[in-house]
């Protein structure tokens, strides 16, 4: 499979304080952890000695220290300290195993064994306040949940009230092109929306832009008619493929409103994914078929374009 050559979040940067934090990324248990001089590191979460959670450890003088005999580990993952044998110096077969770590929009992305062949997301030219929203957990694959935000035609029926409404339920024509490297993008859609976002109170119309970032990973773009208070905003969703049939998500919310208190924004979204969450958990195969066994109609052109993407791109892990 071709997911370890990607760039995946596996924790918001906010979550990650000074105890081990244990994730799960692509079926692999993995514990991030910073050490004196903040810097976050990543490990598999398996003590060499004796096969150890080491998330249930602790950080001792900058380095990680396995809860059962106290070995120690620097963020290179080197064995440093055996207490039981003072002045022991372990071999280089004593060490755990190291990923790359980077931070990027509010989140720490994990590089699995090393590889840096796809970069993470960068976003640019967006309203310029950053807030990130989640985790959200769900029991299903992570191309479902892509899929789901990038589907049109449920806003009237699954976010009746806020995205969406009954007598608005067509999906007008769109175009859906491809970025040079093959990620779909659908640079106009345009829909009412009874509310389309925390503080609305007043429906409009809002042009869409949407666009695939990596296999579990995408960003839209809102913009409002010109009413009073209309805002300009985006949302990134990040998608973190736990196992196959579970992912946890994040979305980051960019928005040109400087006054809504930050709680109240990560509400709205916490209750739009709420609206999903029970649809996306209820669909069968959990698994996104990307070769065929569902129907489609004409309004589910970004999704066929986002399911042949995942078919090119090689990606195995959460397809059926």
């Amino acid at each position: 499979m071709n997911e370890p050559n990607w760039w995946h979040p596996v924790a918001a940067e906010r979550e990650l304080g000074g105890e081990p934090l244990a994730v799960r990324l692509c079926g692999r248990d993995l514990v991030l952890w910073r050490d004196a001089q903040g810097r976050p590191h990543a490990f598999d979460d398996r003590c060499p000695h004796r096969g150890a959670a080491l998330s249930l450890g602790r950080v001792r003088d900058g380095q990680l220290q396995c809860v059962y005999h106290g070995w120690c580990f620097d963020g290179g993952g080197r064995c440093t300290t055996v207490p039981a044998v003072p002045g022991f110096i372990p071999s280089a077969s004593a060490a755990v195993k190291a990923h790359a770590l980077t931070s990027s929009h509010g989140l720490l992305w994990l590089g699995l064994d090393g590889s840096t062949q796809r970069a993470a997301p960068a976003l640019t030219g967006l309203p310029p306040r950053e807030i990130v929203c989640g985790p959200f957990d769900a029991a299903t694959s992570a191309p479902r949940v892509v899929e789901n935000f990038l589907d049109m035609s449920h806003f009237a029926f699954v976010h009746a009230g806020f995205l969406g409404e009954a007598r608005h339920a067509e999906v007008p024509h769109h175009e859906v092109t491809l970025a040079p490297d093959g990620r779909p993008v659908a640079p106009q859609y345009r829909a009412w929306q009874p509310r389309a976002s925390a503080t609305s109170q007043d429906g409009a119309w809002v042009d869409y832009r949407y666009e695939v970032l990596a296999p579990y990973c995408a960003v839209l773009r809102k913009r409002a008619d010109a009413v009073a208070g209309a805002l300009d905003e985006a949302y990134a969703l990040w998608c973190c493929p736990r196992d196959e049939e579970t992912t946890r998500v994040w979305f980051t919310l960019f928005t040109s409103d400087a006054t809504t208190p930050d709680e109240d924004l990560r509400a709205f979204q916490a209750t739009i994914f709420g609206q999903d969450r029970p649809v996306l958990e209820s669909q069968r195969p959990k698994r996104l078929p990307v070769s065929g066994g569902e129907v489609a109609s004409a309004a589910d052109r970004l999704s066929a374009a986002y399911r042949r993407y995942l078919r090119d791109s090689g990606i195995t892990f959460g397809v059926c």
